[in-house]
């Protein structure tokens, strides 16, 4: 137990989910306390004592069921359930495997109805075991063999079936929503069972270490912005929303943390009548700074149009945690969509509008920093003041065009400070039509910004 314990903390630690020698230990001294016979009660134990952000729990089931597989259940039905009207064919020939294809999916069908997780833990099996195709020692992730194993049932169809059997109930609006969202969660289950019945036997076939490499994926944090999938969108959006709210508190006690408080004659004075007169203790006056104002000015080009969606989410999130946060576009030329993020109830309403026209692109549509910075520069420039916080997301990439270095000097000579967050690797900095590095002399900061968790560091360096 603690040999496969320990392949579990490797496998996590490798997928980039921090675990510490003291929770390694904790980990083995909770399973001295634990049923090592009942899988369910494992599980929570390590999860409680390796898993710190609900966001990793995903990564640590999969990883579990890889080194605590072994056989979760005996998937031979009980006598009283092989023996119903269900689990025979039309003719009452055999179990499981007498049945033919439609019969065992209008099988599944009754079970995911009546809710009978016997049955469908039994149907997995049989599924795996007809359909899969699991061929011995070949190194594959098993997402085909998923595919395979659920295609004859039409999974989609039985939801649809069960839907129209509860819109024909009767039953009200609300009830018919809940008892809809009961049978996703059904099917998503059995979905899952499926798919764990095959990764069992990848396990008993190649080993969990060797099937944990082909199933290794980066978590949401790794993920980059630049390759995100849609599967992974959802995840990130989810990362962003604290991370708004963090950077627009660590903004403000930067700017707390920088401001010269001016002496308070009168208290420091009533203060020195304790020691005869004399001010030993100065007394200055709380400040009360207001709160920071964001400027986003964001590069939306097709070289960089996932990142731009992810700054545009954050964006949306920060909206009510500054005093004011304004939000430009470009490609070639620039564009203010302030408006369209405050008016706008989500952000999808957001990107269609700008998709449907905006002056972003003014010529070529091909990246032109320098174009958009000075016109950023001669229209707005005079708007960034003293309190204002500038961020540039963009890969800096300009085509071989002028960059226009100047302006950027304008706008960070007004503002307090100017931060630039660069989704390409450090490694391809200044590499062909790449002149980040032209910039960065007037930037407070500039920082590769691939994904969440470099995202997480900028704002946790703001202190």
């Amino acid at each position: 137990m603690l040999k496969t314990l320990a392949g579990l903390v490797a496998e996590l630690r490798a997928v980039g989910i921090p675990v510490s020698p003291t929770e390694h230990i904790d980990a083995a001294a909770a399973l001295g306390h634990t049923a090592v016979e009942d899988r369910a009660a494992v599980k929570a134990a390590l999860a409680a004592t390796l898993v710190k952000d609900a966001g990793h729990w995903q990564a640590f089931s999969t990883v579990f069921d890889l080194y605590f597989a072994g056989r979760r259940r005996d998937l031979r039905l009980p006598s009283d359930v092989a023996d119903s009207e269900d689990a025979k064919g039309g003719d009452g020939g055999g179990v499981l495997g007498g049945l033919t294809g439609e019969e065992l999916a209008e099988l599944l069908y009754r079970a995911l109805r009546d809710g009978d997780q016997v049955m469908t833990r039994a149907i997995a099996a049989e599924l795996v075991d007809r359909y899969a195709g699991i061929e011995p020692g070949r190194r594959v992730a098993g997402t085909y063999y998923l595919f395979k194993s659920l295609r004859p049932v039409n999974l989609e169809g039985i939801l649809a079936r069960l839907r129209a059997e509860q819109a024909e109930a009767g039953a009200s609006p609300m009830d018919n929503q809940l008892a809809n969202l009961d049978y996703e969660g059904r099917v998503d289950r059995f979905r899952s069972e499926v798919e764990s019945e095959i990764r069992e036997r990848m396990v008993a076939d190649r080993g969990p270490e060797d099937v944990a490499r082909t199933l290794r994926h980066p978590l949401p944090e790794d993920v980059d912005f630049l390759n995100a999938t849609r599967a992974d969108a959802a995840a990130i959006r989810e990362a962003l929303r604290p991370l708004a709210r963090k950077l627009a508190s660590r903004l403000a006690r930067k700017r707390r943390s920088h401001r010269d408080a001016p002496l308070d004659f009168r208290h420091t004075m009533r203060k020195s009548l304790s020691t005869g007169g004399i001010p030993v203790e100065l007394v200055f006056r709380k400040p009360h700074p207001s709160r920071p104002e964001l400027i986003v000015i964001a590069d939306i080009s097709g070289s960089v149009a996932t990142f731009a969606s992810f700054t545009l989410q954050l964006v949306y999130a920060l909206r009510s945690e500054f005093a004011r946060v304004r939000c430009f576009v470009f490609v070639d030329g620039i564009d203010e969509v302030t408006e369209l993020m405050e008016k706008a109830d989500d952000l999808a309403e957001v990107t269609h509008s700008i998709n449907r026209g905006s002056s972003a692109v003014w010529l070529s549509g091909r990246s032109d920093y320098g174009h958009a910075l000075r016109t950023f520069q001669r229209r707005w420039g005079d708007q960034v003041r003293s309190r204002s916080t500038v961020l540039i997301l963009g890969d800096a990439r300009n085509n071989y065009l002028h960059p226009r270095e100047d302006s950027l000097a304008s706008i960070a000579e007004r503002a307090k400070t100017l931060y630039w967050l660069n989704p390409e690797r450090v490694a391809m900095w200044n590499d062909g039509d790449s002149i980040i590095g032209k910039y960065a002399p007037y930037c407070d900061g500039v920082y590769e910004c691939r994904n969440i968790r470099q995202l997480r560091q900028f704002v946790e360096q703001l202190d």
